[in-house]
């Protein structure tokens, strides 16, 4: 027994180090001697899960729970495995189970509060986060929970000061850095978040995500930027508005604001993403995709710029129109770029190539109509993509 006890204690420090086949080959050898042993199984389900075995967890937590229904541990397990695989009701009454058999346990109140903030329930989370570091007021990670759970409800004094807390109880967290730096980010302070996700990437050079908004918080330290993305973000109008339009034909009008706001950003967006990628300080941020897109967005902006002088000052109006269509297209390109789902990419793609093609055959035709038609198009993208996102919709990364 004393040997079955010493894997069981390896197989956990190997899944603290982040070793999970490791772990997996300790715990099946560990199994192979005590077949019987429940917590085996519910350590053993962690490990798979860490793996992406995900029907290999579920087995093995279900196994745990039934060899041992009166201990705390496998429920806590299922309950890991089924909210890392986004089943949160499930997920929830596993965790509530391990509570009632054992509330004095810290780890278990940190999964219902990731289960809540799963299931958008700010409030419960917060609460949650609130009971488990009552048991352990030093947790850096529950710390970091409950920043976030206030960040989301509007708390902002509060979340700032739990996420300071978070970082002073454990200043080589990567995670209570990550969530100082997204609250900072979500409060209007790029330059404490960058600070921020540059302390996690030098804790944790692979985790992307610190990457993804480091990225962010340096775009939202431009100004001009900041401003019209805020804009942008708050002032996208809803599509019943189409129905105002036979009643209330002025709302046109709104429509091509919005449109022109949106399309504003963007030029914005790819300005500073340019400048950003092209400096030595930054450029390794960027991967060679987004850097190309930028400079490809610039150069429809700068190209239509031009046709659309040419047209006027040689008073062809195929040209000029053609060359605002051109300029209109960065909306669609940076659209698809900003959309998760690869098949809604390559739906807003090839829409942009279409009124690319539109443009270049109004040119050849000589007539400027389809040409307009495609520009006015190209500003609609902004709903369009809505759609586009809705039908195709991609997993939400969340810190």
């Amino acid at each position: 027994m004393n040997s079955v006890a010493q894997s069981f204690e390896r197989a956990k420090t190997l899944l603290e180090m982040q070793r999970p086949a490791d772990a997996e080959r300790e715990l099946r050898g560990l199994l192979a001697q005590d077949p019987q042993n429940a917590l085996a199984h519910s350590l053993l389900a962690l490990a798979l899960i860490s793996q992406g075995d995900v029907t290999g967890a579920v087995d093995a937590a279900r196994e745990g729970v039934r060899l041992a229904p009166d201990h705390w541990f496998p429920h806590y397990a299922a309950g890991q495995v089924y909210h890392r695989v986004r089943q949160g009701d499930p997920a929830l009454a596993a965790a509530r189970t391990a509570l009632s058999l054992a509330p004095e346990q810290a780890s278990v109140w940190e999964l219902v509060v990731r289960i809540h903030l799963l299931r958008c329930e700010w409030a419960y989370a917060a609460d949650a986060a609130r009971r488990g570091l009552a048991l352990a007021p030093e947790d850096s990670d529950l710390m970091s929970l409950l920043a976030r759970a206030l960040n989301m409800l509007g708390e902002a004094d509060q979340a700032r000061e739990a996420a300071a807390r978070a970082v002073s109880l454990d200043p080589e967290s990567a995670t209570a850095h990550l969530m100082y730096g997204w609250v900072m980010l979500t409060r209007g302070d790029p330059r404490q978040a960058a600070d921020a996700f540059r302390e996690v990437l030098r804790l944790d050079p692979n985790l992307g995500e610190a990457r993804d908004l480091l990225v962010a918080a340096l775009k939202e330290r431009n100004p001009l930027n900041r401003f019209l993305n805020r804009l942008r973000l708050r002032y996208r109008g809803g599509w019943w508005m189409v129905f105002l339009l036979p009643a209330v034909p002025p709302v046109v009008a709104l429509f091509v604001l919005i449109a022109l706001l949106h399309w504003a950003a963007w030029v914005a967006e790819s300005w500073t993403v340019l400048r950003l990628a092209r400096s030595r300080a930054t450029s390794l941020l960027f991967e060679g995709a987004e850097a190309r897109t930028a400079l490809i967005c610039c150069g429809l902006a700068v190209a239509g710029v031009a046709l659309l002088a040419l047209g006027v000052g040689l008073g062809l109006d195929t040209v000029g129109t053609a060359g605002a269509t051109v300029m209109a297209l960065v909306t669609p390109v940076q659209e698809a770029v900003h959309t998760g789902a690869p098949a809604g990419r390559r739906v807003l793609y090839g829409w942009a190539v279409l009124l690319a093609l539109t443009a270049v055959a109004s040119v050849l035709s000589g007539t400027f109509v389809p040409a307009l038609l495609a520009a006015y198009a190209a500003l609609a993208t902004v709903w369009i993509a809505a759609g586009v996102r809705r039908l195709f919709r991609s997993g939400d990364v969340l810190p």
